[in-house]
């Protein structure tokens, strides 16, 4: 293939260029994050102590295999595209050094190749026309070459087409590759941000404990000391008037007896004094608060550009972004409408129920009072009773229409009356309570007070979600069986 137009080969060569060393790709190495990279010394060079690499654009920690960066896979594919592109330039360059040799017969190296079989499409010296093409319609190189030179070089032109619009994809490719890894980087950086900002606030919020608690213990520490400088000062009133007594009683009977009215006085005073009485001090009791782990936040996948979706009204009879209804559950659709978001008035990791009015005001938060711990769905019964499955904690929460908490049932275990795991819950028309006891592989029936009523299937794998349909029917989906069940006259 002749030379390659420059633009051709820039791009050609700005695709196999190792982004290390800046030169062609020499035994080209693939991580496994997909950069490719040379062996040596690009690569080589890269490993630090204990064979450690980082991929110099993604900044992925790559595990290398036992051979080192020798044992990971070539790229056959570039290694060859390299080769033969080196090749090239040196040909184009040979080609513009030495003068353009005669064409020789690659049968009979001494003959020049002087006529071309139209029959066998390729150039002949006289001796092969002689030997195999004597009968074949032939005529001159020259005129051969006009003739067919211009379909040929329509079909490099149109192969270069071709690698053109490869080459477009592949800038295309390189580019989104880039913002991938910008947008990488921005996210990372909005993690680490959100995570000093939260270790700023909790260290914040623990300065300001220890300082209360510093205060308290001051204020404890000063009642203690009041105390016991008010007995010291006693203390000392009176030891200096017995020990002059003592003294002047030692020497005489005449300096004892000036002493007299006066120790009288000093211990008359302290005889009516009732006991010192132990201080009333009030230390400070750390109590952690019994919250979750605070969350970050959420890393979320952008979907792919689509029509816009339209969105769903929220009805009277089930809440938009919820898992069920008084019939059913149901899993959220594509169509929704939500709201919330993280901040006050608004709904952050929530382990609780939040209830909020048509236009998504907060109204109030339920289920954290009682220890909720995984709410998986929910519906609301004909009364309009709230009813909320729990996964972790094995039961099921009954609020009212306000959302004052009525009573739960359930509880940890496989006998009558227990749960494991419960997910998807409904209602029949006379109210009883129907729940997916995932964790036991069955589906249970409660009324409405949370008393166990029976059994309604046992030989299912992972019952999920219930319903009840329009006739009374009850429909269960079995994600462990990949199967829809309906079940007939399921009331008691």
């Amino acid at each position: 293939m002749a030379a390659a137009p420059s633009s051709l080969g820039e791009h050609f060569r700005e695709e196999l260029t190792c982004s290390i060393c800046l030169e062609l790709f020499t035994r080209p190495k693939v991580l496994r994050c997909g950069h490719t990279f040379c062996l040596s010394p690009c690569l080589e060079n890269l490993v630090g102590r204990g064979g450690a690499l980082k991929c110099p654009i993604g900044r992925q920690q790559v595990r290398l295999p036992p051979q080192g960066v020798a044992g990971l896979p070539d790229s056959h594919i570039i290694a060859n595209m390299c080769e033969r592109l080196r090749q090239q330039t040196s040909l184009s360059g040979e080609t513009r050094e030495q003068p353009q040799s005669v064409n020789r017969c690659s049968f009979h190296p001494s003959e020049v190749l002087k006529v071309y079989c139209k029959q066998c499409q390729i150039p002949v010296c006289e001796q092969c026309l002689e030997e195999a093409h004597d009968d074949h319609r032939i005529t001159t190189i020259k005129k051969a070459a006009q003739e067919r030179g211009s379909t040929i070089q329509a079909l490099i032109n149109e192969g270069k087409n071709i690698m053109e619009s490869y080459l477009s994809f592949l800038r295309i490719l390189r580019e989104e590759e880039k913002t991938l890894n910008e947008q990488k980087q921005q996210t990372d950086n909005s993690i680490i941000q959100a995570y000093n900002q939260m270790v700023l606030k909790l260290t914040e919020r623990k300065d300001h404990l220890l300082s209360e608690s510093q205060q308290s213990h001051s204020d404890n520490i000063e009642i203690i000391q009041t105390e016991r400088n008010r007995v010291l000062a006693y203390l000392n009133e009176l030891f200096a008037a017995c020990d002059r007594a003592e003294q002047e009683l030692q020497q005489g009977w005449v300096e004892f007896l000036s002493q007299h009215t006066t120790l009288t006085g000093v211990v008359g005073r302290y005889r009516g004094k009732a006991a010192p009485t132990p201080v009333q001090t009030q230390p400070a009791v750390f109590q952690p608060t019994d919250t979750p782990v605070p969350v970050l936040g959420h890393v979320t996948v952008q979907s792919l550009p689509s029509a816009p979706n339209l969105a769903v009204p929220v009805s009277r009879n089930g809440a938009a972004g919820g898992r069920g209804h008084h019939h059913g559950n149901q899993r959220p659709q594509p169509q929704k409408v939500t709201f919330g978001g993280s901040g006050t008035e608004q709904l952050k990791f929530p382990c609780g129920i939040s209830v909020s009015d048509e236009d998504g005001t907060l109204v109030r938060t339920v289920g954290q009072q009682q220890g909720m711990m995984h709410p998986w769905y929910i519906t609301v019964d004909g009364e309009g009773n709230i009813l909320v499955s729990d996964q972790n904690n094995h039961c099921v929460y009954v609020y009212n229409t306000g959302g004052r908490f009525l009573f739960q049932f359930g509880g940890h275990g496989s006998g009558e009356g227990q749960l494991k795991r419960p997910q998807g819950i409904c209602t029949d028309r006379a109210g009883n309570i129907i729940v997916a006891d995932s964790g036991n592989s069955r589906v249970e029936m409660f009324d409405k007070t949370g008393q166990f009523l029976k059994h309604i299937a046992t030989d299912m794998k992972k019952p999920q979600a219930v319903a009840i349909a329009t006739q009374g029917q009850l429909v269960v989906s079995d994600s462990g069986e990949h199967r829809v069940s309906i079940f007939q006259n399921v009331l008691i």
